[in-house]
């Protein structure tokens, strides 16, 4: 199964007609057709209305607006419905409310509000979305299936508490594998029987929040069962629609780099994967964004595309970087394989302190952003705006005057005209990176749980910093699970690998000895499977590849900087390094970076090991954005992967390859000031059909985009 067939890049978003009386509808249609709205996805919240009581099914309003949609052409992505919980099931099976992480039973509201391992949210979930694919499974218009809405939070009831001990028994068989794995001789919390074990929270394990844990392997294990909670759920839903559709493809959307859910564990019973982009603001705080109505306990990090402040750099590259990284890691879920983007905002979002405005021409190139890194389709949160509630003022293609003149409209509507010129040109084509970035839930929840070294750390600012450097370079990069194959890259990065599992030590070796470059940073090879600490030198089972040992390491409060002078021959940069400052005592590899401050200065900080035909790399501390430049450009150079536009700043290239070979090249501008370029190969840009010869000035304006379809080199 991969993705829906369709003959160009949809484009659309989420409609809720059901919101407005019927006479409102003509309007939208209107409006929808002059916005070049050709796909929509409808029914994401219809419980209410399409199960209005436990025994009465009622699709009426919703088989007009499928019919609706489907009479003016266009594709649907239709939901199974299930993004919330009606009323009526709240009251009548109360236990389906969630129990946060204080130990407060919910009653009713907000969304997100359904225990995962209540077996009557599961059974009525699946069966509401049996009768929505039964009915609807040979619908002309219908694409793609939408399953619930943007999963996320956790429960703490005792329904939760007794599936965590069933999946802690097939996990770990017996109590004494599971006293070992969770180190349990420590503080007398040895298990004797299965009914003891007690979810973790903040009347259990936890003190100030659920980042602070006294058993972090317990901690560790209940994220992971939440996530397979939820998935669960997800594939009872999926395997329903499949009894009388086995064919139209079935995803449900994303959110980037969002902590509580393990994507990668999910991938697999995606046919497609998607995502909801939603940059946060400058203003908001690292975790500030989840969606209104996520009962997550704090400390959950909500929905994505920051890649964080950890290497600093300068404010007007931290978004686009951040949004990079987010279309990267959705497109390595599915070993390559283009994904849709299912909701952005035309204008403004709803759910935070701040919500600054998209300037003229920010939406189209954020939209040929997402297409640049592998999105097939182009869709929006919201056509029409509502009139209440928590995102009545929430960004809209449709506002509440419904004017067709309003700056937005008129700019959606530009690109809606744009996608439709532009066809099927990127359809189906794929990123050919031979960068790769690991990324890790199981290493962010392990690092961000632990006592130590700091708590300033955070996993997803320490990998945002080394994906942004190789976007500065121009390189194309897949960010894939530390499962991955890696035997197609040249350079493999893997920032806080806290977590070392199974072979993929001596996978890392395999990429150095035939001739790759390998890096790994602060805090890798920590701890085991377990979280529990490797009885060996850091950094574990990396040692070898990196050839150093770390005996100490030292964490400061943010503003203490440490300088770090790194050198490669005549080749010099003075570094700022924060955090954590690790003592790297090299065997066999070379130092690249030292220390100049504090008792350690003159010890190695950065170090470059020969391995095989290549090296293994090892920073052993937070250096800022330049200094983390300075070291992947070196790697990248090394494989001749710097591109040709990286010394051009704000400008972003990403390169995509056509099934039949041809190559796409995109170069967007994200600076409010033209800028100009040579052209490095010969090309054709689809949007305005204008051909450059190689070595030809190139001119990109202000926040727009060139997309390049390269002439075959002679």
């Amino acid at each position: 199964m991969s993705l829906p067939v369709t003959g160009k890049i949809p484009f659309g978003g989420d409609h809720n007609p059901e919101q407005w009386p019927e006479h409102v509808w003509d309007d939208d249609d209107r409006l929808l057709a002059l916005a070049h709205v050709d796909t929509v996805t409808l029914g994401v919240f219809a419980w209410s209305h399409t199960q209005p009581a436990p025994d009465t099914y009622d699709f009426a309003l919703l088989d007009r607006i499928v019919r609706r949609a489907a009479d003016r052409g266009r594709m649907i992505c239709l939901a199974t419905g299930t993004g919330a919980l009606p009323p009526w099931l709240a009251r009548a099976h109360p236990e389906v409310n969630r129990t946060d992480f204080e130990g407060r039973a919910h009653r009713y509201g907000q969304r997100h509000n359904a225990c995962p391992s209540s077996p009557v949210f599961r059974r009525l979930s699946a069966e509401l979305a049996r009768r929505v694919a039964r009915r609807y499974a040979r619908h002309p218009g219908l694409v793609a299936w939408h399953v619930g809405n943007e999963y996320g939070g956790a429960c703490y009831c005792d329904r939760c508490a007794a599936g965590f001990r069933v999946w802690l028994r097939d996990r770990y068989t017996t109590l004494k594998e599971l006293n070992d794995a969770w180190n349990t001789m420590f503080w007398a919390h040895v298990f004797t029987g299965w009914d003891e074990i007690e979810p973790p929270s903040a009347l259990t394990e936890h003190w100030r929040g659920p980042d602070h844990t006294a058993f972090q392997g317990i901690t560790l294990d209940y994220l992971r069962f939440m996530s397979e909670a939820m998935r669960d759920n997800f594939r009872a839903e999926k395997a329903a629609i499949r009894e009388s559709d086995p064919d139209t493809p079935v995803t449900t959307n994303f959110m980037g780099l969002y902590r509580p859910i393990d994507y990668h564990r999910w991938a697999a019973d995606l046919d497609f994967a998607s995502w909801d982009n939603y940059p946060p603001d400058d203003s908001a705080p690292p975790g500030d964004s989840a969606p209104p109505g996520d009962s997550a306990p704090p400390g959950d990090e909500g929905r994505a595309g920051d890649e964080g402040r950890a290497g600093g750099g300068p404010p007007d590259d931290a978004v686009p970087a951040g949004m990079a990284l987010g279309h990267d890691l959705i497109r390595g879920l599915k070993q390559g394989q283009p994904f849709w983007l299912m909701e952005q905002t035309p204008s403004v979002t709803a759910c935070r302190d701040v919500n600054p405005l998209k300037p003229p021409g920010v939406m189209r190139l954020w939209s040929w952003q997402a297409v640049a890194h592998g999105a097939d389709a182009v869709l929006f949160f919201q056509m029409r705006a509502s009139r209440g509630a928590c995102e009545k003022y929430h960004g809209a293609v449709i506002g509440h005057a419904a004017r067709a003149d309003t700056r937005v409209f008129r700019e959606v509507a530009a690109l809606g005209a744009e996608l439709r010129r532009f066809g099927d040109a990127a359809l189906g084509a794929r990123t050919p990176a031979r960068v790769a970035l690991l990324f890790d839930w199981e290493s962010w929840w392990a690092l961000e749980i632990s006592d130590g070294p700091s708590r300033l750390l955070k996993y997803r600012d320490l990998v945002g910093a080394y994906h942004r450097a190789v976007w500065r370079c121009g390189a194309d990069v897949d960010v894939v699970p530390v499962t991955a194959d890696l035997s197609g890259y040249d350079v493999v990065l893997a920032p806080g690998l806290h977590m070392v599992k199974g072979d993929l030590a001596a996978r890392l070796e395999r990429v150095a000895e035939r001739g790759g470059s390998v890096l790994t940073t602060v805090l890798s090879g920590r701890v085991d499977e377990a979280d529990n600490a490797f009885p060996a030198d850091v950094p574990g089972p990396l040692a070898r590849l990196t050839g150093i040992r770390v005996d100490e390491w030292d964490a400061r409060a943010s503003g203490v900087v440490n300088p770090v002078t790194l050198a490669a021959g005549a080749d010099t940069r003075e570094s700022g390094a924060s955090l954590v400052f690790e003592l790297v005592l090299p065997d066999t590899a070379e130092t690249v970076g030292t220390y100049r401050s504090d008792f350690y200065a003159g010890t190695a900080a950065v170090t470059r090991n020969r391995f095989g035909a290549g090296h293994g790399w090892y920073v052993g501390t937070v250096l800022d954005a330049e200094g983390v430049g300075w070291v992947v450009r070196r790697l990248l150079r090394r494989h001749g992967l710097v591109g040709p536009y990286a010394d051009v700043p704000g400008c972003e290239t990403a390169v995509r390859v056509r099934p039949d070979g041809t190559r796409l090249t995109f170069l967007l501008n994200h600076t409010g000031r033209p800028v100009e370029v040579r052209a490095h190969a010969s090309a054709t840009d689809l949007l305005t059909g204008r051909r450059t010869e190689a070595g030809q000035p190139v001119g990109v304006g202000a926040r727009d985009v060139l997309v390049l379809r390269e002439e075959p080199r002679q």
